[in-house]
């Protein structure tokens, strides 16, 4: 209660010198092209990265693109491949044949610049992913295609080393035109797809426009880092909508606001403190075991995220169809206290630990509640703060002891080879923690090579439990997605992995219409 009165008492303080400080949203847009009541805006906690999909790996870059860009596979409620603008048909069991399929008006693919979509951009695309030249981080991931074959301009064949009962699944990069791809267009900061949005302008890093193609309706994407002034915008009108990486206290506020809606849905995306396996301190795992007992999963659960999560213990729930049945790492201080006392720990000889978090406050805020709650097994931990491309940046090239961040979008086991294969380490996978286990590696190579979904999905249980053990990761809870729109919002939707789809339903009524 006393958080709630101290927001609303900002709140008030704050609206008055607001529109000192921003001018984003002034009569004009800041190249003087776009009236702001013509523009549906999206507020964002961090920028994209890049808009190339060869090479996107961060959240916000993949559901930007995920609005650009097609896939040759989608997936389904039950975490299986569906089909994207392909259908396919296994003529055995190491060659898959995809067919592209005309969408709802009858027609095929067709990429923003006005060329027809054809298999020779599908190749084009996945032959550029595999070139070691292009270092893209989804290599790693799909070495075992062996060979692609254009048939005609609607079919294609992948062949591959090794059975694969799930290759479909690997198949969801956006695809890209071939003549752009050959002649070294910058993608990553002019796309051009297929999707159902095309790229408008970039003026700077925090601001994108994209436009939707079937009304010419066009979106802002801002960055607004700081949770509550992305609050005060949208209650202003400056913002249309925001979603996710909000205080609990900032989403009691909001629900209170009848001129503003919201939609809540359970999620799916995995949320876990990394640690760097190299480091002489955090590569021991007597230490990640200890930290693991020290966490209070349920106190940050109930106090940073308004109960608006579920724990976890691993990449999949147990309700997933590769999901394990692991015992989880509960609070424990007294197990967790040994454990730092056989590494020699105690009151009068503490351990100094970095732990690398974004600027985002609310992540700033777990990061603290972390940082209060290894005080009592002797850790000290040091708490640095960068901006989104300093932190990122250095989480991929190793530079931490320890971090926090979340996986989106996960649907098949696949993720163990990008994220925990030795052969994994950046750019050529997310292996970020450089994790080097020869059983590690054996497991997920065994599993792949199980034609069975119901042998692998064994194998791959085994090979949870191994990395419960190792604990490469101390996974920490599956966090529920909310958004909040302005009453003249309609259409919007919400998914579990916290996706931007809703955007390519979503209306603006007409000031007559509210």
């Amino acid at each position: 209660m006393i958080k709630r009165i101290l927001f609303n008492v900002f709140v008030i303080g704050f609206f008055s010198s607001l529109s000192a400080c921003t001018d984003e949203h002034s009569n004009t847009s800041r190249d003087g092209h776009f009236k702001p009541d013509k523009i549906i805006r999206f507020g964002l906690n961090t920028a994209p990265v890049t808009l190339d999909p060869l090479q996107a790996t961060d959240a916000v870059s993949g559901r930007i693109n995920r609005l650009i860009y097609q896939r040759l596979v989608e997936f389904g409620a039950d975490n299986k491949p569906v089909p994207g603008i392909t259908r396919w048909q296994q003529i055995n069991a190491q060659h898959y044949r995809f067919t592209l399929v005309k969408d709802s008006l009858s027609e095929f693919p067709r990429f923003h610049h006005k060329k027809l979509l054809t298999t020779h951009d599908i190749k084009a695309t996945y032959e550029a992913v595999l070139d070691k030249n292009r270092a893209s981080p989804h290599r790693n991931s799909l070495k075992h295609i062996e060979r692609i074959d254009v048939l005609d301009e609607h079919t294609i064949d992948f062949y591959l080393s090794r059975p694969d009962p799930l290759f479909p699944a690997f198949l969801v990069i956006g695809i890209v035109p071939e003549e752009l791809l050959r002649s070294g267009h910058p993608f990553n900061n002019k796309p051009v797809g297929s999707g159902v949005f095309e790229f408008s302008h970039w003026p700077f890093d925090g601001q994108l426009f994209l436009r939707r193609q079937s009304d010419q309706q066009l979106f802002e994407f801002l960055k607004v880092t700081n949770p509550t002034v992305r609050v005060l915008k949208l209650m202003r009108g400056e913002l249309d909508l925001i979603q996710n990486n909000l205080p609990p206290e900032h989403i009691a506020f909001l629900k209170d606001h009848d001129e503003l809606k919201f939609l809540t849905q359970s999620g799916s995306n995995y949320s876990y403190l990394g640690f760097n396996l190299s480091d002489e301190v955090t590569g021991q795992v007597t230490l990640r075991k200890a930290i693991a007992y020290a966490l209070d999963r349920d106190k940050m659960i109930q106090y940073a995220l308004g109960n608006a999560a579920r724990k976890a213990n691993g990449f999949f729930p147990e309700q997933h169809w590769a999901g394990a049945q692991l015992v989880s790492y509960n609070l424990n201080l007294k197990k967790a206290v040994k454990l730092m006392q056989q590494l020699g720990y105690s009151k009068h000889k503490r351990l100094q630990l970095t732990y690398k978090t974004s600027s985002d406050p609310f992540r700033i805020r777990i990061a603290t509640i972390i940082q209060s709650q290894l005080k009592a097994i002797f850790i000290d931990v040091d708490i640095r703060s960068y901006d989104w491309g300093t932190f990122y940046g250095d989480i991929k090239s190793g530079q931490f002891q320890l971090y926090s961040l979340t996986w989106v979008g996960i649907n098949t086991p696949d993720i163990f080879r990008y994220v925990f294969h030795s052969d994994s380490l950046p750019p050529s996978g997310a292996n970020r923690g450089r994790l080097n286990s020869l059983k590690i590696d054996q497991l997920i190579e065994k599993a792949e090579q199980k034609y069975e979904l119901r042998k692998q999905a064994e194998i791959y249980q085994e090979l949870q439990q191994q990395l419960h053990q190792l604990l490469p990761y101390v996974s920490l809870w599956y966090e529920d997605n909310i958004a909040f729109f302005r009453e003249d919002i309609q259409f919007y939707r919400v998914s579990s992995d916290g996706n931007y789809d809703g955007l390519k339903n979503v209306h603006r009524l007409s000031q007559g219409s509210i």
